[in-house]
């Protein structure tokens, strides 16, 4: 059997000096500490602040430094619980609040507030009551960006001396009581109905605007055309009448030079009154000529003129026929 005093005072000293060097290896190996790039940590020795490690490897002194807090420098989102606040139309609603904050001094973040995020979730709740007790729920419900930036602005100034950088503040929901809800729905479907009759009035309106408008135009259209036809029509009568009139003319013209050229064969033939007669009747013969309805028969028919005037009227009755 192998005793306590069998065993040599050498072998007994190195087991002692390697126990404790390994115990000293751990207790080294314990304290180191490597901080990433978006931590920070607090160190404190024998209970008093000491530095703020930064990005790298550190140790600690065993028994005398500890790490007292680890900080994140990261954003971070602190969403609390829906909270009941009165408006100053008397109208109970509940608010869920989001807050955005980070971490700009580690040191007053780990001595500022023995317990930050309580701090921030009071803060939020008592500033949000403040706020929303100055507007109506209409205001409230309509002016969302200004509470955010309000309650940013408060808590931001408020969580200075705690190292904390209050970056944004959202108001996720709102919720109002049910029967308030319900009247806002059925207000919504009022508006929404009127604005559906409103336009479907304007479309009416304005197709009979351009129904009237298109008769408008048809009925000027048509009076133009009417217009333009009877202008025509008159233009045409008058050419007409022109070429009658021009037509008579031509023919009284041509009696006339006829009875002009009749007077001076006459007188150059020295007729008496027989052979007058007798061209007389000739000249009854060939003005019938089968085409005319009456012969006028004047009683002087010694007069040259007669016999003009009963050409004339049977050349006129010629073209009466035709």
């Amino acid at each position: 059997m192998i005793t306590l005093a069998s065993i040599p005072t050498e072998a007994i000293i190195g087991i002692v000096f390697g126990i404790l060097g390994v115990v000293i290896i751990c207790i080294f190996a314990f304290h180191i500490r490597v901080v990433n790039q978006t931590d920070k940590y607090v160190v404190e020795r024998l209970g008093a602040y000491r530095a703020t490690w930064e990005t790298g490897i550190h140790f600690l002194i065993p028994f005398i430094d500890k790490v007292a807090k680890k900080v994140s420098l990261k954003e971070t989102v602190l969403d609390f619980e829906p909270q009941s606040v009165i408006t100053r139309d008397n109208v109970t609603i509940q608010i869920d609040t989001v807050v955005f904050y980070q971490v700009t001094d580690p040191k007053l973040f780990a001595y500022g507030a023995n317990d930050p995020i309580k701090s921030i979730d009071y803060l939020s709740s008592t500033t949000l009551r403040n706020l929303i007790g100055e507007l109506d729920l209409d205001s409230t419900l309509t002016s969302r960006d200004l509470i955010n930036e309000k309650m940013r602005a408060i808590l931001d100034s408020a969580t200075d001396p705690w190292g904390i950088k209050v970056n944004r503040v959202e108001l996720k929901n709102i919720l109002p009581p049910k029967d308030i809800r319900d009247a806002m729905e059925r207000q919504m479907r009022a508006e929404r109905e009127k604005r559906e009759k409103i336009l479907l009035a304007e479309g009416q309106k304005q197709s009979a605007i351009l129904i009237a408008e298109g008769n408008k135009e048809a009925m000027i259209k048509n009076a133009e055309a009417d217009k333009q036809a009877q202008i025509l029509s008159a233009e045409g009568k008058a050419q007409s009448m022109r070429e009658i009139k021009k037509a008579e003319a031509d023919g009284i013209r041509v009696l006339r030079d006829a009875e002009a050229a009749g007077i001076v064969a006459i007188r150059e033939a020295k007729a008496d009154e027989a052979v007058l007669k007798m061209k007389y009747y000739e000249a009854l013969a060939t003005v019938a000529n089968g085409k005319a309805t009456k012969i006028f028969i004047p009683n002087n028919l010694a007069g040259i003129s007669s016999i003009a005037s009963v050409a004339k009227e049977s050349l006129t009755d010629i073209q009466d026929k035709e």
